[in-house]
């Protein structure tokens, strides 16, 4: 009964969940004497769930076919973001500029024309149509680049609201801030969430943790994988090193083949383990920092540092919490010979499956 429950389990999340969902944008908003300017950055695999971009379906994106979709993705963005001064919305002056990057990110840009109002809204409604835990990060800025107001819209809150200063002030009066968001609450929900919807990240805390029979031993593991992967989300983040997702991606699914195959040849006994935690710790860190630096996910007040630890922060309770609850399972299990010697072996071969799963998609399909 428990090899069939386990099977269960971890095949669902190896064949019929992504191992990340983007599920995160950011807008900026910025502020100009004779209108606002408003950039929206979305992941490529969010577009193309609302508009499909592969018009050949040969499973391959051209720059033409990305070209001809181009209009279609501006009509959803201006649809999905609306714009609005005084509970009036209005529309840009102009069809909004898409643009894409080389890390499969869309900029969909609009300018509005300066429209009186005590009050300026931004209504986020493509959350109707995003899966329900997306994320966007609006930051409003004045022209000359100072932070105004920040913060992070979801389904259940997305509208973001800003006091204007009267039509009949000075010229040197400056908007009202808007009470700030907390920024790094925000984020380390964000962290937290990521790391239990990261199924990637978590078979691989897995796969190194059912061979631990004892708590000093998982601890070790836990405090390496936390070192590790907190050095190369701050290298990454504050751009010191920049390494692409389509190589940090397949790599992170490769260190879960890797640490499977390991459990499966050498049994739960294998020597060194807190170090190969921390080599491949550190390769799971460069995922990290890619949802918030390929986003280009900042705040106006102390750029990528705040967004940066308390999402690192949120990563490492999220963590904490999954070992807190399958550790006791794991250590059970090994008290019982009879379930140990087909459960754990069971167990490693499905994540090896898993993530070779995730390496093939990572490589040959994308």
């Amino acid at each position: 009964m428990i090899k069939i429950v386990t099977f269960m389990f971890l095949l669902g999340f190896s064949l019929s969940c992504l191992a990340h969902d983007p599920g995160l944008s950011s807008a900026d908003v910025i502020l100009k004497a004779h209108g606002v300017n408003v950039k929206i950055t979305f992941s490529l695999q969010d577009i193309e769930a609302f508009v499909p971009m592969d018009s050949d379906l040969d499973a391959e994106v051209t720059l033409a076919e990305q070209e001809a979709a181009k209009p279609f993705i501006a009509s959803w963005a201006i649809n999905g973001a609306q714009l609005a001064f005084d509970e009036k919305n209005v529309q840009p002056a102009m069809p909004g500029v898409v643009t894409f990057d080389q890390k499969n990110n869309a900029f969909i840009e609009f300018q509005y024309p300066q429209t009186p109002g005590k009050q300026l809204q931004l209504h986020a409604e493509f959350f109707k149509q995003l899966p329900a835990n997306h994320k966007q990060f609006v930051t409003i800025k004045d022209e000359a680049g100072h932070g105004i107001s920040e913060k992070m819209l979801s389904q259940e809150d997305n509208t973001m609201t800003l006091p204007l200063p009267a039509a009949n002030a000075n010229e040197n009066s400056t908007i009202a801030e808007s009470p700030k968001a907390s920024v790094f609450t925000d984020f380390l929900l964000l962290g937290i969430e990521h790391i239990l919807t990261g199924y990637d990240h978590l078979l691989f805390l897995f796969s190194l943790l059912i061979v631990t029979r004892s708590f000093w031993p998982a601890i070790k593991i836990i405090t390496f994988f936390t070192i590790a992967h907190s050095i190369t989300l701050a290298l990454a983040g504050l751009n010191i090193i920049d390494i692409p997702s389509q190589i940090v991606e397949p790599l992170i699914a490769a260190t879960i083949v890797y640490v499977a195959l390991e459990n499966i040849l050498r049994g739960d006994h294998p020597k060194g383990r807190q170090w190969l935690t921390f080599f491949f710790g550190l390769i799971h860190g460069f995922g990290f920092a890619a949802v918030l630096r390929e986003m280009g996910i900042t705040s106006y007040e102390t750029g990528i540092m705040v967004p940066l630890f308390s999402f690192n922060l949120g990563v490492e309770l999220g963590q904490i919490t999954a070992a807190v609850i399958i550790l006791p399972i794991i250590w059970w299990l090994h008290k019982q010979p009879k379930i140990e010697s087909r459960v754990m072996p069971a167990c490693s071969v499905l994540i090896c499956l898993a993530g070779g799963y995730w390496l093939i998609e990572r490589t040959l399909l994308n």
